[in-house]
């Protein structure tokens, strides 16, 4: 057994500890606007329901670590006292994590991961169209743990309504946990899926991807490649350039001989199967290489 006194311990190290050891935590996917209106999105996972009567859901944007600034979140919360609170699924997440981007003030996040803005009915911050479940409410609280970096910030957020996904309901109209497919971080870069166990997303935290918003259209567009794929595809910081790409397709075979093909569905094919095994710059060398057909 370790033991160890908090207090000896740096921030970051007990984060990280408190963070591991403490999962799968379900993630609020918070939609606010600042006092201009323009529209933020981030992930949080000290996050979970705590009463019924009233709909009371906590959510908490902790100051940052490293530097010991605040969330736009939290700051938006403080100035407009709404908030739409998005529940995740898998099919949805790695554009969620490329939304936990620290992108400039008043960039938005629903465009940079590929979202679409849904107008609430109560609020003015938007929904998360391609979240199964969205909860509508009115911040009434905000109570600050600290003042030094790691501290935490409890939003207490009243749910004013509630909108659900029809497919994720069984034939009782509750939710089935099934069909929901939600995902909960853990430690580090990994996440549960509640009906399949853990997996990884590595977190942008040192990194500025270009976005979805950022993609060709061909590939933005394209009808074979899911949420998942793009939001992988816009965590990348730069494309490769046109040499890089040619001299790429000259070193391999396979991909030379998909391009004789003519079929651009085909590269779609295999830069989906590149994703799928974590190769993100092979991906996109088959994909820039389609601008060869």
């Amino acid at each position: 057994m370790v033991s160890l006194e908090v207090t000896e311990v740096t921030t970051a190290k007990l984060h990280g500890l408190l963070l591991g050891a403490v999962g799968p935590r379900p993630i609020a996917f918070a939609s606010t606007v600042d006092k201009r209106g323009r529209p933020n999105l981030s992930p949080f996972s000290f996050f979970n329901v705590f009463s019924a009567n009233p709909p009371i859901l906590v959510f908490s944007p902790a100051r940052r670590v490293r530097n010991n600034t605040t969330k736009h979140t939290l700051d938006n919360i403080i100035e407009t006292k709404e908030v739409v609170v998005n529940i995740v699924n898998y099919a949805m997440v790695q554009q969620v994590s490329l939304a936990s981007t620290e992108y400039k003030v008043g960039e938005n996040e629903f465009i940079k991961a590929g979202f679409t803005m849904l107008k609430s009915d109560l609020v003015k911050p938007f929904r998360v169209a391609e979240s199964p479940v969205q909860f509508e409410c009115k911040v009434i609280k905000v109570e600050p743990l600290g003042k030094e970096g790691g501290a935490g910030n409890l939003v207490f957020c009243e749910v004013v309504k509630i909108h659900l996904d029809a497919d994720i309901l069984d034939e009782n109209g509750r939710v089935d946990p099934y069909k929901i497919d939600q995902v909960a971080r853990m430690g580090g870069d990994w996440y549960s899926r509640a009906n399949l166990g853990l997996f990884e997303v590595p977190k942008p935290i040192s990194t500025i991807g270009i976005g979805i918003d950022q993609l060709p259209d061909y590939i933005r567009l394209s009808h074979i490649l899911t949420g998942n794929d793009l939001g992988k595809l816009g965590n990348i910081e730069k494309l490769p350039t046109t040499e890089e790409v040619k001299s790429y397709i000259d070193n391999d075979v396979g991909l030379r001989v998909l391009l004789s093909s003519g079929d651009p569905d085909q590269l779609h094919k295999k830069a989906q199967a590149l994703l799928k095994n974590n190769e993100l710059m092979a991906a996109w060398m088959c994909l820039l290489a389609e601008a060869e057909i």
